[in-house]
């Protein structure tokens, strides 16, 4: 099994940030999407610590400051600009491609929260248009094989409960990657189940935090769910959000290990569904 994990580690102070790394240590996810990092000491202190625990890092911090997204692997990765040319704003899209049979593409995406400030506005709505019209250019072959996930900050059409406030484009964006071919994990494999992955300070509840997989990989989704327990620990005020797929790596955990063709171990910690 490919475990995949994304978490919002909300700009993490150094702090919390300790303590983030020692419960994704703790787990032995092979690909973690981090959200809403930062330039400061406690996002580094987290991706220097996942680095000295053996995992590969893609991570291209923004120069002016902005908020971003990284990816740790314990898979071998190659880098897959052809999956982040174009986007407005790539240090809120890292990409690669795993070490995987077959390979697996990954894009992690941390889209900006906005309010009804126009600039703010103007900044989601582009990031998220230049994101469509990446992935649009792809050719089919490409998105077979590819998941993308992290913080989108949109909510579905049909989220229960409804909230008013959200722009048409932003329900446009996850329809856009439905069109695309790419599949909601937790939705295919819990279709009656209204997970929430943040909390507002009123009690509401929001999914914002999403998975989706290319066609090649939709027979194979094995697993999906929202961890409450970093949000209910005051790690982040964010669920995580975990899937296991079914494929094979094409050499061992770990640079220049195992043989070919080994199996991807799942993890053995339990799961459960956000109600």
């Amino acid at each position: 099994m490919l475990s995949i994990l994304t978490i919002n580690v909300q700009a993490a102070a150094l702090a919390r940030a300790q303590n983030l790394l020692t419960w994704l240590l703790q787990r032995d996810d092979h690909v973690v999407i981090l959200t809403e990092t930062s330039n400061g000491p406690g996002t580094r202190h987290l991706l220097t610590g996942l680095r000295a625990a053996g995992l590969f890092i893609t991570h291209q911090p923004s120069p002016d400051g902005d908020r971003g997204c990284a990816i740790a692997s314990r898979i071998p990765t190659r880098p897959a600009p052809h999956l982040t040319a174009g986007i407005s704003l790539p240090g809120r899209a890292p990409a690669l491609t795993l070490d995987t049979d077959p390979a697996v593409a990954i894009l992690g995406l941390y889209v900006p929260s906005s309010d009804r400030a126009p600039a703010k506005l103007t900044k989601k709505q582009t990031f998220l248009t230049t994101v469509t019209d990446t992935l649009g250019r792809l050719p089919t072959t490409d998105r077979a094989n590819l998941v993308v996930g992290g913080d989108y900050n949109v909510i579905s059409r049909n989220h229960q409960p409804r909230y008013p406030g959200f722009r048409p484009f932003e329900y446009d964006f996850l329809d856009a990657l439905t069109a695309l071919g790419l599949t909601d994990v937790h939705r295919t494999l819990h279709p009656d189940v209204q997970a929430h992955s943040w909390i507002g300070r009123a009690g509401n509840g929001y999914r914002f935090d999403y998975l989706h997989a290319g066609p090649g990989l939709l027979p194979h989704l094995a697993a999906a769910a929202y961890l409450d327990q970093p949000r209910l620990e005051g790690l982040t005020d964010h669920c995580a959000h975990s899937a296991d797929i079914d494929v094979r790596r094409a050499c061992g955990r770990g640079a220049g290990t195992g043989s070919a063709e080994a199996p991807l171990t799942s993890r053995t910690s339990s799961r459960r569904a956000a109600e």
